[in-house]
């Protein structure tokens, strides 16, 4: 019972290090919220929708205890191997992955009595779909619980990126961004309505916001997660043979608005859901 006693860890070990830095910026803000309105019970079945990398999957399961098993489901191979990487070295035995889709989930009905998605549901192929399936796998009364960030998001960047566009007579790529936005980034609204007609009643809706801060807008354009979350969509809004005066440009006018607001800073507006199964659907 005293097992824990005997852990040791090694701060000079690579397998160690690799799964200690498992926490992005990015993921952190809207996990802490999801974390804090997740109702805690011994003896449940919980699901993580989209666990990536393994945040909140690993937390909540250490939280929820032994009694608790959490699985987690996510399309991607390669997270998928780190996230077990990490599970056999921080010693969880509470969880089991899958890989597939959250449109065809390979659990029974009734099976879960929490369901979580820390900024997954808002990248899936069919929300519709997928929150009809977290209706048939959920226990009546099961909570629902997960994070979006908001069509407002880096509304500071979008800004500039849109008053380029008008400048080069863009006004199509301009709509470009519009779609670009709401494919990623649905309104409050339309999450309501979905959930209504999922069977779900909504408990509470919290607000929240965190701030990217940089020194100018090259430090955007270079920063790591920027590029690999972001810049490829963003490219695509601009035609090819355009794309290096087009980000140089909008890359110019930041710099310059960060001269006089001594930086560039970008809120990401989210919202935590908390909802509850109150109806089965067909």
């Amino acid at each position: 019972m005293t097992q824990y006693l005997k852990a040791q860890y090694n701060l000079n070990d690579p397998a160690c290090v690799s799964i200690i830095d498992d926490l992005p910026f990015w993921s952190a803000p809207f996990g802490i919220k999801l974390l804090d309105v997740v109702r805690y019970k011994k003896n449940i079945r919980a699901l993580d929708i989209g666990f990536g990398f393994g945040f909140p999957l690993m937390e909540l399961a250490m939280r929820l205890g032994l009694s608790s098993k959490v699985y987690g489901i996510d399309p991607g191979k390669a997270g998928m191997e780190r996230t077990q990487l990490k599970l056999k070295y921080a010693d969880i035995q509470n969880v089991e992955l899958i890989e597939g889709v959250a449109e065809r989930m390979p659990f029974e009905n009734d099976f879960f009595d929490l369901i979580v998605s820390n900024n997954g549901l808002n990248n899936v192929q069919d929300l519709v779909r997928v929150l009809a399936e977290c209706n048939r796998v959920s226990k009546m009364t099961a909570q629902l619980v997960f994070t979006f960030n908001t069509n407002r998001t880096f509304i500071e960047f979008y800004d500039v990126f849109r008053e380029v566009l008008r400048e080069h007579g863009l006004w199509e790529c301009e709509e470009k961004i519009d779609t670009h936005i709401y494919s990623k980034r649905k309104p409050l609204s339309e999450f309501k309505n979905i959930l209504n007609a999922a069977g779900f009643l909504i408990r509470a809706i919290h607000e929240d916001e965190f701030i990217y801060r940089f020194s100018d807008g090259t430090s955007i354009f270079n920063h790591f997660f920027m590029k690999l979350a972001f810049m490829g969509a963003w490219k695509e809004i601009v035609p090819a043979n355009l794309q290096n005066e087009i980000f140089q440009q909008i890359e110019d006018k930041m710099n310059r608005i960060s001269e006089r607001n001594q930086g560039f800073a970008m809120r990401v507006p989210f919202v935590t859901m908390d909802c509850e199964k109150v109806k089965q659907i067909n």
